[in-house]
């Protein structure tokens, strides 16, 4: 008998955090008392390459290794990739990086239930002044899927950014999170 578990997709592009939320995502659900998996998926790294990270989260000691092929979340973290997306997600939320409204979206998956946007490129950019949405992301993420609390993603965002890229940084990252929380559009 399969354990019930929640899984997450992350589509990008190397440079824009995919695995960066990944691991992220696992870390916070850990503090939370969670069993995780967290991995990343590409071939030859390089910066704009189209890559994919997992988040595995359960209640229960996970005992498989998987692929994801039918995510219960997909955050996409870069628009322009929709159309390579051949995973089974009609009953997954998608939360697609992008300043259009979820309607919109939504003609690019050939079935799907949730659809969310949020413009996190446009957030991070206000914030940051870089293309570097996978924190707006997370907090989007949250939002939609409650898979976490939003304090356990901010607490983790500090312990793991407040040493390597130091206090303004981070409180940068803190409010795109929150930023994005606020903002992300469902279509239902």
């Amino acid at each position: 008998m399969k354990k019930e578990m929640f899984e997450v997709m992350f589509y990008g592009r190397g440079g824009q955090g995919a695995k960066t939320s990944a691991h992220l995502l696992a870390e916070a659900c850990v503090d939370q008392n969670k069993f995780v998996q967290a991995w990343p998926e590409f071939g030859p790294e390089r910066r704009g390459a189209p890559i994919k990270a997992f988040a595995r989260v359960s209640d229960e000691y996970i005992d498989t290794h998987e692929d994801v092929t039918s995510p219960d979340a997909l955050v996409v973290l870069d628009e322009t990739l929709i159309a390579n997306i051949t995973e089974n997600v009609e009953r997954a939320a998608i939360i697609v990086n992008s300043g259009k409204k979820p309607e919109n979206i939504k003609a690019g998956f050939k079935s799907a239930g949730k659809i969310c946007t949020v413009n996190a490129t446009r957030i991070s950019l206000d914030s940051i002044g870089k293309d570097i949405p996978n924190t707006p992301m997370l907090g989007a993420l949250v939002k939609v899927t409650s898979i976490v609390s939003l304090d356990a993603i901010v607490k983790k965002i500090e312990d793991a950014f407040l040493e390597k890229i130091g206090e303004k940084a981070t409180k940068a990252n803190i409010e795109m999170v929150k930023r994005a929380y606020s903002e992300v559009r469902c279509n239902d």
